[in-house]
């Protein structure tokens, strides 16, 4: 009888007390219309900048959070509920708001929310630090 790879990966890893974690891999596309939600998954949470030398996150600068479906998202705030969210956590994502009236090419200012179904917290984020047509 022939083994899946993750039946194989499995048992090599409990026969080796090996405990592996994986981060899950899966999340529905980003939602293109205002109101439309899917689940995606936390890769990193961190500060908003980090130095440019070390790689270091620079404490005090904001708040930021990458998903598993490609979105980031950013806060010039500390964003405490943010914070206390972890890697590989679900989370649902929102599209509250489109940015209008942007120059050919700029998409910033998508505006949306993230809710955490562990903290069952919920923060409101932009996709930028700055909205279309800005800095």
């Amino acid at each position: 009888m022939k083994r899946s790879t993750n039946n194989l990966i499995n048992s090599i890893a409990l026969s080796s007390g090996l405990v592996l974690f994986a981060m899950p891999v899966f999340s529905a596309l980003p939602p293109t219309q205002v109101g439309k939600c899917t689940d995606t998954f936390i890769q990193d949470v961190g500060a908003r900048l980090s130095d440019g030398s070390t790689g270091a996150p620079i404490e005090g600068s904001g708040t930021s959070v990458t998903l598993t479906n490609g979105i980031y998202l950013v806060s010039y705030d500390e964003v405490a509920p943010l914070k206390n969210s972890k890697v590989g956590e679900r989370v649902k994502l929102c599209l509250l708001s489109l940015p209008r009236n942007c120059p050919s090419g700029d998409n910033r200012g998508r505006f949306y929310s993230l809710f955490n179904y562990r903290t069952r917290q919920t923060v409101k984020l932009l996709d930028s630090q700055h909205l279309c047509g800005e800095a």
